[in-house]
């Protein structure tokens, strides 16, 4: 009989690694080259992306044996799966400072550092490629998205109790008029998102959700400047 080949075996559940025995505390060591195995897997999509990653790569950086990796993970992209999905996880609590001002300066801080850090905006470009052919892929690349869109959402909903907005505006179409720039920023004209951005972006997205009362509506407006057909004359 053919023997398995290490990438055609099953990943470890959890409490039956090496080390372990039913759901008995999994061994220190084991979370140690687990540890090391993930942490080297960032530093490297980091550096060389993903189409350039090797399990080999990842066993030499981190010093655990291909062997030890294979019996947590079947592949390389179980690895990277594993590891980008720490991307999605925020441990700081939405801001709430009372106004919706107040929130988006806090939340846009936030996102716009993490697009500045070297590690989350080099590495995300590569899930966003893979999300296109894999679904787990797709899976993590949504995970972010909705993480980055959650408290900006929720800061909205208060700020709709409030009657800081309109209570029927699209909070899906506010968020994406929040995130949409900076993205754009940091991955098209690569420019600088700094605080005068940010102020500018959240005074002109708030501004749009309050018409200005002296001034009519577009539609209105198209109206009035629309010429009007004259009717041909009445036979006799």
């Amino acid at each position: 009989m053919a023997n398995k080949s290490p990438g055609a075996s099953q990943a470890a559940r959890p409490g039956q690694g090496p080390g372990t025995s039913g759901t008995a505390t999994p061994d220190p060591r084991v979370l140690v080259s687990r540890e090391r195995v993930l942490t080297t897997t960032l530093d490297l999509l980091t550096q060389t992306g993903l189409a350039e990653l090797t399990i080999d790569d990842i066993s030499r950086r981190s010093g655990v044996a291909k062997t030890t990796i294979y019996r947590h993970w079947p592949n390389r992209s179980a690895i990277v799966i594993d590891a980008c999905s720490r991307m999605t996880d925020d441990p700081e609590a939405p801001p709430d400072t009372g106004s919706l001002d107040g929130d988006l300066r806090a939340i846009l801080t936030r996102i716009a550092g993490r697009l500045g850090a070297a590690r989350w905006s080099s590495i995300l470009p590569s899930i966003v490629d893979a999300a296109e052919h894999d679904p787990e892929f797709a899976s993590i690349h949504s995970r972010i998205q909705r993480g980055h869109a959650a408290p900006l959402k929720a800061a909205l909903d208060r700020a709709a109790r409030r009657g800081e907005i309109p209570p029927a505006a699209d909070r899906n179409a506010i968020a994406a008029a929040l995130l949409g720039p900076l993205y754009y920023r940091r991955w098209f004209s690569r420019e600088q998102i700094d605080a005068e951005f940010v102020d500018m972006l959240i005074r002109n997205t708030i501004a749009g959700l309050h018409p200005d009362p002296h001034n009519p509506e577009p539609d209105q407006t198209a109206a009035k400047r629309r010429p009007r057909t004259p009717h041909p004359p009445a036979r006799a």
